[in-house]
């Protein structure tokens, strides 16, 4: 009996090892996979490194009208389909940006009758839902309602009787256009502004009365995050909270030296991260001389790590060995390719275990 129970036991020991190893090689190697995504954005092509750190993607620029269609009626959904595709193959949610913008739209539309205008924006948004909506889990509907209105606003609504018939309508289109996606709308300044966010939560209201929006996006770019208060963040945090939508931080970015940079994560990353009505934060960009911005990069061009991007994985949670692992590799902008074959589902069969184990 005892021979038997030493066995089985044994046999049961060997299975778990076996089912921890394959587990842990299938195992997500970002900083965090918790209930809150961590993201950031992909251009030209998926950096080698990306789902080391990262569980979200936003385009760059690959899902803006003005990328997709800068001449009309030619369509080049190339990378937006690359970006789409990889986030897939990783199976990390995709979020589509943006539907409706005043900047990076078309240079063309400009000058079109409102007729036309309208049909345009209708079609490219008919386009975009056809091809992307199955697994996009977010859309930025609208972005900078506040600072970039679209040429083609009063072909849309225009102001109307709410202020903001525009974005309305835009809504509405996306919603019939991405019916399973968190639809969002997406704006800067807000983070260190509070008069500026009540002007925000106007719209965010509109929008809510109606059904039409499930979530508040707010930039936090580095011309606002590097000096504002923890007290104002706090304020504004609140002040979106209340409207009972969820806020994702949709394109944030810290500047300064290293010693700089990683005092305002400090003191700041924790302010957005634990607020109990942010469920996602997106950065815009982590490798040097690939950010919009100077100074903004987490990861140096030859791989090492800022103390920012050190301290966000300590505080996150993440292994610093697998981190550390992927530290020499190459992250140039070298093209990855959707995975072709899916990762193998974990069959592991005791039954062989426990048919050898003696019956008594």
């Amino acid at each position: 009996m005892k021979n038997s129970i030493k066995k089985l036991v044994g046999g049961l020991a060997l299975a778990s090892v076996l089912l921890t190893s394959v587990m842990a090689g299938n195992a997500s190697a970002a900083i965090t996979n918790g209930s809150k995504f961590l993201g950031n954005i992909i251009a030209g092509s998926a950096p080698g490194n990306f789902t080391t750190y990262w569980n979200q993607v936003t385009p760059e620029n690959g899902t803006k009208w003005g990328s997709i269609e800068g001449n009309r009626n030619q369509m080049n959904w190339g990378n937006a389909d690359m970006i789409y595709n990889y986030a897939i193959s990783k199976n990390i949610p995709f979020k589509f940006h943006t539907l409706v913008w005043g900047s990076q739209e078309p240079n063309w539309v400009a000058g079109l009758s409102a007729a036309e205008q309208k049909a345009e924006i209708s079609s490219f948004i008919t386009q975009a839902g056809q091809r992307y909506s199955a697994k996009s889990a977010f859309v930025d509907v609208v972005n900078e309602p506040l600072h970039a209105k679209p040429s083609y606003r009063n072909a849309i609504g225009g102001d109307g009787s709410t202020g903001w018939d525009w974005v309305i309508w835009s809504f509405q289109q996306a919603r019939a256009a991405f019916p399973n996606s968190k639809l969002l709308i997406n704006e800067y300044g807000i983070i260190g502004d509070p008069s500026l966010t009540d002007k925000y939560v106007t719209i965010i209201n509109h929008l809510k009365s109606r059904g039409l929006i499930d979530g508040i996006g707010i930039q936090c770019h580095h011309f606002n995050m590097d000096n504002v208060s923890v007290n104002t963040m706090n304020t504004v945090l609140n002040k979106l909270a209340a409207t009972g939508l969820p806020i994702y931080v949709s394109e944030l970015d810290i500047t300064g030296d290293d010693n700089t940079q990683l005092a305002r994560y400090q003191a700041k990353f924790p302010v957005l991260w634990n607020h109990p009505s942010v469920k996602g934060v997106t950065l815009w960009g982590y490798i040097q001389n690939q950010t919009w911005a100077a100074n903004t990069h987490l990861v140096n061009s030859n791989g090492t790590e800022r103390p920012a991007m050190k301290w966000l994985k300590q505080y996150l949670g993440g292994s610093s060995a697998l981190m550390e692992s992927t530290d020499a590799q190459d992250i140039t902008d070298s093209v990855i390719q959707p995975d072709s074959v899916a990762e193998p589902q974990l069959q592991l069969d005791l039954q062989p275990v426990l048919e050898s184990v003696p019956a008594e």
